[in-house]
Formats: C-alpha cells, structure tokens, sequence
C-alpha cells in the first residue's frame, strides 16, 4: 500500500511538473481552438443572417422596379448595398437599380451601381455585364475612348455576341460601317435563332444594308 501511495504521488508529482511547464501553452491553444471555432460558426451565421437580409432587401428593390417608381429604387438599392453590400443579392440589385436610373435619365447613379459590381470580383459574368452597360452609358455620352476601354475587357463566351454587338453601335457612331457590319454579324452569328435580340442585330444589319442570312456560312 505504501508503494502504491509513493508510486502515486510520484505521478502526481510529474504531472504538476508537466503542467508547471506546459499549463500555460496548453491553455493558451485550447483558448485559441476555441476562439476560431466561435469565430468559424460566427462569420457562417453573420453570412446567413446576411443573405436572408440581402434577399428581403432585393425584394423591396425588385418591387420598386417594377411599380417604375425611380426614387424608391434608388432607396431600395441605397438599403440594400448599406445592409447587404457583401452579398451576391447586392451585385444583382445593383444591375437591377442601374438599368431603372439609366432609363429615367440618372446616367451618373446608374454608373455608380455598375461600378460597384466591378468592384467584387468573384462573379466574372456579373462583372462583364455591368461592363457592358456602362460601355452602353459610355456611348450615349459619347465617350468613345472609355466605351472602347470597356470593350476590350474578356468576356464569357456566352456574353460575346452582346460585347460584338456593343462594338458595333460603337464602330457605327465613329463612322465606322464597315467595321461596324463585321462586329453586328458576328454578334448575329453568335445568337441563336430563339433569342430575341437576334432580330434586333438583324435590324441593325439590314440597315447597313446586310441580309445577314445570305452570309450564312460565309467565314
């Protein structure tokens, strides 16, 4: 019994000079552990509680597209980038709110809108179209420079008809036709047949004086 209790307290003895060493090493990593799993289940709840947000905001947006009533829309898409800027919910509001302020006449707060989607750069297709439309606004205003700029820019394959077409009004108004031609079939080559705006390219096209479907084929 006797060697039992020194055997013991022997023990006892090496794990409180364990823990002398090593307690406060110990304690600080499990503090540590702890704190990024806190932090881990923290930033996946602020994430949730955002897209739920982003997602009621961009309601309230689409809403107040579609009433046309341009001042709510610029409240609505102000709510939304203050609230829920980090969401995908904002960079899809932004285009929504860009388009309504550009067709009501307010170019510089439809830029702002588009800007603001390039400024996040995890969705390309969502950045492309934004540049788009800015090199649409950029036309309008004349900028032929900053439209070409924006042109430039690599698009997906599936948004390249539309850059051609852009690159066609922006060749047509530089007194371009017939870079403006090549640019407006390559577009219409590129849109098939179920897709609307086809027709209007067709339109575009027929005014340069092309039947664009007697170059079917033609490289």
């Amino acid at each position: 019994m006797a060697a039992y209790d020194w055997e013991e307290q022997e023990q006892l003895a090496q794990l409180k000079a364990f823990w002398s060493r090593w307690g406060q090493a110990i304690l600080w990593t499990l503090t540590a552990l702890l704190l990024a799993y806190a932090g881990w289940h923290g930033w996946q709840f602020w994430q949730n509680r955002q897209a739920l947000q982003g997602a009621a905001l961009l309601d309230e947006l689409e809403q107040a597209v579609d009433g046309a009533d341009t001042d709510r829309v610029q409240r609505a898409w102000a709510d939304l980038q203050a609230q829920a800027g980090g969401t995908a919910q904002a960079r899809l509001g932004a285009l929504l709110a860009a388009r309504t302020l550009a067709e009501a006449g307010r170019a510089e707060e439809a830029r702002a809108a588009l800007r603001f989607v390039l400024q996040r750069r995890d969705d390309d297709e969502l950045a492309a179209v934004a540049r788009l439309r800015l090199a649409g606004l950029a036309l309008d205003a004349q900028q032929w420079d900053e439209a070409q700029r924006l042109l430039e820019a690599p698009v997906p394959t599936a948004l390249q008809p539309w850059r051609d077409d852009r690159l066609g009004d922006l060749r047509q108004r530089q007194g371009q036709p017939e870079a403006a031609r090549e640019a407006y079939l390559k577009a219409w080559r590129g849109l098939s047949a179920d897709i609307g705006w086809r027709a209007i390219v067709e339109a575009k096209l027929n005014a340069l004086g092309v039947d664009p479907s007697e170059k079917e084929g033609q490289p």
